[in-house]
């Protein structure tokens, strides 16, 4: 081709492919506007020949769709379904049973959702399918629903079961049940739930096993509950034995349900406490000397043994399910002796009334509650030969926690508000049991003042950290203080009794001489609103001589004890101040 065809052939050829490019460009910007213009009247309608289990909800958007749906299976969703369980027709609603529907998934999983998906697009103008409403279930409210209709139309399965009843076995035996199978009849519910016209669902009970059967428990019984009551379990300690019979530890023991199986379980505090009724747990105890039905007798020690509980519960159920001849679990322990024997409380030789004596009071509640409390605690204190008495040590001091309350005592010649008001009166029922029993006399500081509920000469007063009354066994033989106490009404007067037993080893007689020194009572006025008024007395001195004549054993001899004592006038006191109250 000639030179210059060739330059006029080269400017067509690039016209032409110019047209060709602007018109694939033409192409592509008019099918990109009619992709983009395909997304947006799709948007998130679903596609539109699309029904969710029946209901049409093809061309709208999501959010109409899902009412569309609502509103299409609200009939289906609120009517009850039709039932027979073995036979017996049941009407059960959906909603107690649990079962909902999802109208927001079931549009979802219809195609109701804006996408650039060219399939999705394609669905939405060409496609639409028929689609099953999602249908939701409360499995709590279900599960509880259906717990009722077994309950109501069938049978509870009862497990197999062993208890003991002291050495006795007693046996439950196991009984299959009649229930719905969980699963089948949430399928059958579910499947006719949203249909139309649904035909009845026929509910079958089925037998249901229970969890311990015949077999589980006679091989607990073979394994462990018949050995267990066959025979006593032995515990050897370090020196010692104990016998366990199965009537006092199957208390300890019960047999559980474990997957599937009768297990053996131990209470270990139990069973602690069957072994600590055996034994002395811990620090030994000593003997002692107590009334019994009036009469003083040893109250025998007791050796303290300490063990280790962990190792007495890891053995037991094992020594417990062993054939005789086997049956002994032996224990690490430790074995202490009383330091009191039951050889040194008989020594003591307490064996009779030595001496007894009672003082009234007239009624205040306040006394009820102190003398009572004194008395409680000095009951039953046992004085060996050598030991010295202090009634403030035995009872503490007089406080709330102690189980005292306020009541009056003498300060300064007049009555006065207290703790412990009162306590005196178990003092001076003391000082006399304890001068008739013929014991030393060591401390002991009567009233300032004579009150005539008390013997003259013959009383005495207690104040906390002040005054006390201390009296020495000086006799050879153990001294049981026994107290008893009775109330005062405000129609009666009550009692307190202090009685002490031992050996006599002293006849104890006394006189009581003339009052002298006779002093007259003054008056004194106080202004306190605390002030409580008292008509007074004279005061006086007087004498009272204890004589001591050897009783029984006794060679001893011992002069004549004189207790002199001083009263000082109990003053009359008025209260001027016009607002005191005489509590």
């Amino acid at each position: 081709m000639p030179k210059n065809q060739t330059s006029a052939a080269q400017p067509r050829e690039k016209a032409g492919a110019k047209v060709v490019l602007w018109l694939l460009l033409g192409l592509v910007v008019l099918f990109g506007g009619l992709y983009v213009a395909a997304h947006y009247v799709a948007g998130d309608k679903v596609p539109r020949n699309t029904t969710v289990s029946g209901v049409r909800i093809g061309g709208h958007p999501q959010g109409e769709a899902a009412e569309r749906l609502r509103a299409g299976l609200a009939d289906r969703v609120a009517r009850d379904i039709a039932t027979t369980v073995d036979g017996q027709q049941v009407a059960i609603d959906p909603a107690q049973a649990g079962l909902s529907v999802d109208y927001e998934a079931s549009v979802a999983e219809a195609g109701g959702e804006r996408s650039w998906d060219p399939v999705r697009l394609w669905n939405y103008f060409t496609g639409g399918d028929a689609f099953e409403a999602e249908v939701e279930v409360d499995e709590t409210a279900y599960n509880a629903f259906l717990a009722g209709l077994d309950e109501q139309y069938g049978a509870v399965a009862r497990d197999g079961a062993i208890r003991f009843a002291g050495d006795q076995i007693e046996t439950t035996r196991p009984r299959a049940g009649r229930a719905l199978d969980p699963s089948d009849t949430l399928d059958a519910l579910e499947e006719v739930f949203l249909e139309e016209s649904p035909d009845a669902v026929a509910l079958e009970m089925a037998e249901v096993e229970p969890a311990i059967d015949a077999s589980d428990v006679q091989e607990a019984l073979d394994g462990f509950a018949s050995p267990a009551v066959a025979a006593p379990v032995t515990l050897a300690f370090e020196g010692s034995q104990v016998k366990l019979p199965p009537a006092d530890y199957t208390s300890a023991l019960t047999l559980e349900p474990v997957d599937g199986e009768l297990v053996p379980k131990l209470d270990a505090a139990r069973l602690t406490e069957v072994v600590g009724g055996k034994v002395t747990q811990g620090a030994p105890v000593d003997a002692s000397v107590a009334l019994v039905d009036g009469t003083p007798q040893v109250v025998p020690a007791k050796p303290g043994v300490t063990f280790d509980a962990a190792e007495l519960e890891a053995g037991f159920l094992g020594v417990a399910a062993a054939p005789q001849g086997e049956r002994t679990l032996t224990l690490s322990a430790q074995v202490a002796k009383p330091e009191f024997t039951t050889k040194d409380a008989r020594a003591l030789r307490v064996r009779e009334r030595v001496s007894t004596f009672t003082t009234y009071f007239p009624y205040a509640e306040y006394r009820n509650v102190n003398i009572g409390r004194a008395a409680e605690i000095v009951d039953g204190t046992l004085l060996k030969p050598g030991e010295t008495f202090s009634l403030n040590d035995t009872v503490g001091e007089r406080t709330e926690a102690n189980g005292f309350t306020k009541g009056y005592v003498i300060n300064d010649g007049i009555l006065v508000q207290d703790l412990g008001g009162g306590v005196s009166q178990m003092a001076t029922t003391l000082f006399n049991a304890m001068f008739f029993a013929g014991l030393e006399d060591v401390e002991h500081k009567p009233h300032s003042f004579y009150i005539d509920r008390y013997p003259v000469g013959r009383e005495a007063t207690v104040a906390w950290g002040a005054v006390d009354l201390r009296f020495r066994n000086d006799t050879p033989y153990g001294v049981l203080i026994d107290t008893s106490f009775r109330s005062s009404t405000p129609s009666s007067s009550g009692a307190v009794t202090v009685t002490m037993y031992s050996t006599k080893y002293w006849d104890i007689t006394t006189t009581t001489g003339e009052r002298y020194n006779i002093t007259q009572p003054k008056t004194r006025r106080i202004d306190d609103l605390t002030c409580h008024p008292n008509e007074g007395y004279g005061g006086f001195d007087i004498d009272v001589v204890r004589y001591f004549r050897p009783v029984g054993e006794n060679t001893e001899t011992r002069e004549d004890e004189v207790f002199s004592t001083t009263y000082i006038p109990s003053d009359t006191v008025v209260c001027t101040n016009p607002d005191a109250v005489d509590e």
